[in-house]
């Protein structure tokens, strides 16, 4: 067996600090970025860059990370910000910009794009301090100890997140942290790494979780489900209740971890979740894949995992363990290259490997000679049970839906208008009678020139005659009966209407798909 890492930038750690004054940050004498690059979910969509190509800035001071994203010129302008010392409630206070949306007492990352914040020097720890990322895209975290984070008692931060993500997030990698508490709700703490309300393509990699009650969790609720694309891999969990993580709809891609002591549950996946679970190690732990506290079942698909004293509780009501033998019951493609690593020597390239200030080293997937090519295929068992679809891959370019906003007229009960933008054909809108507007919205001028109507699979049909009308204007770009694709004349509009004038039945609205081409 061949236990093989790769050192990634040990240099970056070396690099000596500038000390700054609390809420000034001043460029690095030497340029940097992140170290290394993007796996993973956070791969697709564009890709995370995070502030590669943009100036490098030192900080010290919560504030001073708050000072550096106001200074940009705009709240995209790429920018790298090293992080050293210790961040805490002392020393974090809200700055004020264009550019920004600050708060105190949490490193506020909020309708920004194109950010890393890396540590470096002898280390950057976020004590009894969250980051919360609400309304952005292209982040990158990467070699920061964020600790103690609580919800009650004091002090408080981010609603007791480590890190914490919410409200039509797009592109994060975390990578190389280290995430702990101590103790669970009782004590005051929440998640770990929390994922809420449209967030989606995001990587966690190479990172420990630890002493909580909760590692973490994808979707706020049951009726959450407009999260998902998320990848975990190389971490360590270790002394934790649950969540590790909680899945609520959406897709989980989770390989080559390392599960110690989960002492309630584990990968829980349920409300239609669909989880590719592979390569894992699991040691000493209690129910640690299956549907739990729910009786809305999620599925899985499982290759590879090795589970080292593991119990499993007998299936009743509310509660569906995966083993003591599991097996596959969904099938998920991923569509990035991978490496996976033996999961016989998932602990020891684990230990090597993950947390913050460890030398940001990572394994080159050649630990034991059983690793696949990029793309494992899927069981020769069929499926037990059958998920709801998911929205094919468009062809034509980028879905501007994704990540964009969404109103219409009065929906019907139990139906949402982020619905239509989630990439997931088995949630949709509909109005309240037979007729009925979607829209999708930019916070700018888009320039579209097509769009798919998708209806979710059984209702196909129910859409008569529409209209598609440029908001901006009040001008009719296309018009016509039935759903599918629609053409027209390129334009740059921020919202875009799809207006159902007669219907057979209620319409329902899977998807509303916009593109540039």
């Amino acid at each position: 067996m061949r236990r093989s890492v790769v050192l990634r930038g040990q240099a970056v750690l070396a690099t000596a600090a500038v000390v700054i004054a609390v809420g000034v940050s001043l460029p690095s004498p030497q340029a940097s970025a992140a170290v290394g690059s993007a796996t993973g979910y956070a791969t697709q969509n564009g890709g995370t860059t995070g502030g590669a190509g943009g100036q490098t800035v030192r900080a010290t001071t919560g504030t001073a990370i708050h000072a550096a994203l106001c200074g940009r010129p705009s709240s995209s302008t790429p920018i790298t910000i090293e992080v050293t010392g210790t961040i805490n409630h002392g020393n974090t206070s809200k700055v004020s910009g264009s550019s920004c949306n600050t708060a105190a007492g949490v490193i506020e990352l909020k309708q920004i794009s194109n950010v890393t914040i890396i540590g470096v020097g002898s280390g950057a720890l976020f004590d009894q301090l969250g980051i919360h990322i609400r309304d952005s895209s292209n982040i990158i975290i990467q070699n920061v100890t964020v600790r103690n984070v609580k919800k009650s008692g004091s002090p408080t931060s981010n609603g007791g997140d480590a890190i914490g993500m919410e409200s039509t997030v797009r592109n994060v990698w975390v990578d190389h942290v280290t995430l702990e508490a101590s103790g669970g709700e009782s004590e005051g703490y929440d998640g770990l790494f929390d994922m809420k309300d449209n967030t989606q393509y995001v990587t966690l990699s190479y990172s420990i979780l630890r002493n909580s009650g909760r590692g973490g969790l994808v979707g706020s609720s049951e009726s959450d489900r407009s999260n998902g694309y998320i990848t975990y891999h190389h971490n360590l969990y270790e002394n934790i209740d649950s969540r590790t993580p909680l899945l609520r709809g959406g897709i989980a891609h989770i390989y080559n971890n390392h599960y110690v002591s989960l002492r309630e549950s584990g990968i829980n996946s349920r409300a239609g979740a669909r989880a590719k679970v592979e390569n894992n190690y699991f040691r000493n732990s209690k129910d640690v894949l299956g549907t739990f506290y729910t009786d809305e079942r999620g599925y899985w698909q499982v290759s590879g995992n090795i589970f080292d004293n593991v119990t499993w509780s007998s299936a009743g009501s509310e509660n569906y363990p995966a083993g003591p033998n599991p097996t596959s019951t969904t099938t998920v493609s991923i569509p990035y290259s991978y490496s996976l690593d033996g999961a016989s020597c998932v602990p020891e390239i684990v230990r090597q490997t993950v947390g913050a200030n460890t030398g940001l080293k990572v394994s080159n997937g050649s630990c034991s000679p059983q690793t696949p090519g990029p793309t494992t295929p899927p069981p020769t068992t069929p499926p037990t049970t059958t998920p709801p679809p998911t929205t094919p891959p468009p062809s034509g370019g980028t879905n501007l839906s994704i990540g964009a906003g969404s109103d219409g007229s009065s929906k019907a009960s139990g139906t949402s208008y982020g619905n239509v933008r989630d990439g997931n054909l088995s949630t949709y809108w509909s109005p309240t009678g037979s007729t009925g507007t979607i829209s999708i919205k930019w916070g700018s001028a888009t320039r579209v020139s097509r769009v798919v109507i998708r209806e979710p699979s059984g209702t196909q049909g129910s859409i008569g005659s529409w209209q598609l009308i440029n908001n901006d204007n009040g001008a009719v770009l296309a018009a016509g009966s039935g759903a599918g694709s629609i053409t027209f004349s390129a334009t740059a509009m921020s919202k875009i209407n799809f207006k159902i004038n007669s219907s057979s039945g209620t319409p329902r609205v899977g998807e509303f798909e916009t593109y540039a081409s």
